[in-house]
């Protein structure tokens, strides 16, 4: 080892020494970094070797590149409440497990997911559990996630539980603990997904030498387990989301992308003959599976939440009918009461005949008079939680209430209310939570955590994520950790004892069939990549028009009558789009051309728009690159500083440069890297629609009564034809060869021409509802466009044939609304039972 090898080495253990002298967790809690002698354990010693040798500058900058790769994905997640997402906050240590505790962990995981589905069989089943006094009905009734219409009902495919999650946290002994389940619509694979892929890449040496288990094989399982669970051979499977407001939206779509799953909305679906499909804009496609991110009360609004705008009316009777495949079933969230998690340890030994392999937190339920009594008792002792619900009755928001903390007021009306419906309670005995060494302020910290382990149903049994998702509390010292209270995630490694083989999502038998589909886009993919077309090249075409306006500004020719005249009619232009507010008309035109940037309450100006785009992207994030996504958000953020201070005339031209040429290189990854399928085309309508609307906007304005040198001048700039209008013509810009360039011309990729071609393509390309060989409306409209454009001469063009076609073609993208954004309405799509695949 050379000299300067060793000095790294020396400094490395001088500062792991120091961390762990410093480090100081709680006495009544389990730690991480120290076994249960209070020695350092040798997989955290060598981790902190190999972190320690990057130095404080090499963490500082992989800590600013695992940053960046955060806002560049998109990682981020929503306060319940809040408008605004939250870029995702993950903590720069990742949760170190061994193999040989993991191999425990996935036993006993596996083991309580095998119990839960067969007590799940039974009380939505023959209810011999109830009968036999095992379980009280009430335990089961009482639970909010009981979902009535489930019962007496074969799950399709043979399981009420295939995707299930477990918090866990160490006990006072060390030992793992349950200290809740999940299968609702459990939430965070997809983050620990995406946790992985931004650490291992922060520190990949180290995530390589420390034999990572890889994450791969265990969705690659998932994805196989529920294909076979169709009754299809190419089965369709949607994952089922609430929306872009849901707090976890971002992870869904992460989730969508990765495993090839279509994205859906409630009003993305419909249930027709029995059968669930989902509306494309090639009619309705049958829904094979559904993995449901909804909660079961709004799956279904006739027969559950009938206010529910988030399910799909129907559903219930497609899943009794056994045509769809749902993971998890409604009515699998059951199992996440508290109430049930006190009769756990008898259901093990009753239903599978052996003991739980990780026991859960003491629990005991106050709907028995013997338990009841005994909690009362002893009020004192333990803490008091929803037996049902993750608020505490009676204590208006409080989720626990520690019996020795509350005030003789409080612990009265407690006791009165448990007295009254003693099965709305559990008693718990108080326990901190274990702690795990974070990173906070350049050394190591202890910090309280929840372990959620997640398990996947497959043919040969259930399968254990080899990691999972780690939520790190802020405060030192609390009793539950949430994300929405400003708590971290970090990634959990599993070590191995050997090399780790190198896994893939591909499948392992034999190939899939090869599918070139156009006509599956859901409607609602289809709508918003259509008006993110459309927002991107308007927020190109404000940007423009903004350019040509200052760039005017400060040019002495301009300040005399004809110049003036093409300033104030730029200016009229933006106020007239909406980029600026109306009253600035009599403001100058340097105030309208930074109001029209970047003023975000102008729902015109080029930052809204941009922010609308962005918008419309999110709802179709798994169909976008994190290319796509980190442009959008690169132009956002430089049009939100340009309007968060004052700058100068040439920085304004700067700013607006630099948004054009990203808006450039998006439109260029656009073109070059989507596939030419209908997302591309719904994508390239929109935009070729815009700019045909666009620039008939800007020959009416610039080239219209009293034109002028000056006004054709400026709309060879809006259009980017200057180089091309001077090669085909000597003299100056005249009347006639200018419209023609900017109407007529097909061969000029910003005429209203080649945008009547382009979209008139497109048309042709989509799928037809009826195979009769009659055109559809928006066909029709595009054919006769063309055709007009084609043979019109530029001589003869006036204000008033402009406006027409600019009318007609906003009629065309309301014709092509009508025809293939059908989500949410009882459309031409919904109508035809014949085109059902």
């Amino acid at each position: 080892m050379s000299a300067e090898r060793v000095i790294v080495a020396d400094e490395a253990a001088q500062r792991v020494a120091a961390w762990i002298a410093d480090y100081a967790p709680t006495r009544d809690a389990p730690d991480e970094l120290f076994d249960r002698d209070g020695l350092p354990r040798a997989h955290w010693r060598q981790f902190l070797g190999s972190f320690a040798a990057f130095g404080d500058a090499g963490l500082e900058q992989r800590f600013a590149a695992a940053g960046r790769r955060i806002d560049d994905m998109g990682i981020s997640y929503r306060v319940h409440g809040e408008a605004k997402e939250r870029s995702w906050p993950l903590g720069r240590l990742p949760l170190l497990i061994p193999e040989s505790e993991w191999r425990e962990i996935a036993a006993g995981i596996a083991q309580r997911a095998e119990l839960l589905e067969q007590i799940l069989h039974d009380v939505y089943g023959d209810a011999r559990l109830v009968a036999e006094g095992v379980l009280p009905a009430a335990a089961v009734a009482g639970a909010t996630n009981f979902i009535r219409p489930m019962c007496g009902v074969s799950p399709p495919g043979g399981r009420w539980l295939r995707f299930y999650a477990a918090d866990l946290g160490r006990g006072p002994d060390g030992d793992w603990r349950v200290l809740g389940d999940r299968a609702q619509a459990p939430s965070g694979a997809g983050y620990a997904l995406e946790n992985r892929l931004v650490l291992s890449r922060a520190l990949p040496s180290l995530y390589r030498d420390m034999n990572v288990e890889r994450l791969a094989p265990f969705f690659r399982d998932f994805r196989a387990s529920i294909s076979r669970a169709a009754q299809r051979v190419d089965p369709r499977i949607c994952l089922l989301t609430p929306g872009p407001w849901s707090e976890t939206y971002s992870e869904q779509a992460h989730l969508a992308r990765y495993l090839g799953f279509a994205l859906v909305e409630g009003e993305d679906l419909v249930a027709s003959d029995g059968k669930l499909h989902v509306r494309t804009i090639a009619g309705l496609k049958r829904a094979d599976v559904i993995w449901r991110r909804v909660d079961a009360d709004w799956c279904d609004p006739l027969e559950q939440n009938a206010s529910s705008r988030l399910g799909v009316a129907g559903m219930f009777d497609a899943i009794r009918k056994g045509a769809v495949v749902v993971a998890n079933m409604p009515g699998a969230g059951v199992i996440e009461s508290r109430a049930l998690m006190s009769f756990m340890p008898e259901l093990s030994k009753r239903v599978l005949g052996e003991n739980l392999k990780l026991s859960n937190v003491e629990t005991w339920w106050c709907g028995r008079e013997k338990e009841r009594r005994r909690i009362i008792d002893a009020l004192d002792e333990f803490a008091i939680s929803g037996a049902f619900a993750d608020r505490l009755p009676g204590l208006g928001e409080c989720r626990e209430a520690l019996g020795g903390a509350l005030s003789s007021a409080e612990r009265a009306r407690l006791i009165e209310a448990i007295n009254q419906r003693g099965v709305d309670y559990v008693a718990q005995a108080p326990t901190r939570l274990s702690t795990t060494p974070a990173w906070i302020d350049g050394r190591l910290s202890p910090r309280p955590f929840v372990l959620r382990v997640f398990a996947a149903a497959t043919a040969e049994g259930w399968v254990v994520m080899p990691g999972g998702f780690c939520r790190v509390s802020n405060q030192p010292d609390v009793r539950a950790v949430s994300m929405d209270a400003g708590a971290q995630s970090s990634d959990v490694w599993v070590l191995s004892s050997g090399p780790i083989k190198w896994s893939t999502l591909l499948p392992s038998d034999e190939d899939p069939p090869i599918v070139r589909a156009l006509g599956n886009l859901p409607s609602r993919a289809a709508d918003n990549l259509f008006w993110m077309g459309r927002y991107l090249e308007r927020a190109e075409a404000t940007l423009r028009i903004v350019r040509t306006l200052a760039a005017r500004l400060g040019q002495p020719q301009h300040i005399e009558l004809h110049g003036r005249q093409t300033i104030e009619r730029l200016a009229r232009l933006l106020i007239a789009w909406g980029a600026a507010p109306e009253n600035m008309q009599d403001m100058n035109p340097t105030q309208i051309a930074w109001a029209a940037a970047a003023d975000a309450d102008a729902y015109g100006s080029a930052l809204s728009v941009v922010r609308n785009a962005k918008r419309a992207a999110s709802i179709v994030r798994e169909r976008m690159s994190n290319d796509v996504w980190q442009l959008i958000g690169r132009i956002e953020s430089r049009l939100t500083r340009f309007g968060a201070r004052a700058i100068t005339e040439p920085e304004t031209l700067e700013i607006i440069e630099r948004s054009l040429h990203t808006l450039a290189a998006l439109s260029g990854l656009i073109d070059e890297n989507f596939n030419r399928v209908a997302g591309w085309s719904f994508i390239d309508l929109g935009r070729r629609l815009e700019r045909a609307i666009g620039a008939c906007r800007f020959a009416r304005q610039l080239a219209g009564d009293q034109a002028t040198v000056e006004t054709l001048d400026a709309l060879l700039d809006l259009l980017d034809s200057q180089i091309t209008y001077r090669s085909r013509y000597l003299a100056g810009a005249a009347l006639a060869p200018v419209l023609d360039m900017a109407i007529l011309d097909p061969f000029n990729p910003r005429s209203v021409a080649f945008q009547a071609m382009r979209i008139d393509e497109h048309l042709a390309a989509l799928p037809s509802l009826r195979n009769d060989g009659v055109m559809e409306p928006p066909r029709r409209l595009s054919v006769r466009l063309r055709a007009e454009l084609e043979s019109e001469d530029a001589r003869r063009l006036d204000a008033l044939t402009i406006l027409a076609w600019e009318q007609r073609l906003m009629t065309l993208a309301d014709r092509i609304a009508e025809r293939y954004f059908t989500h949410g309405d009882e459309g031409e799509a919904n109508s035809q039972p014949s085109r059902i695949a």
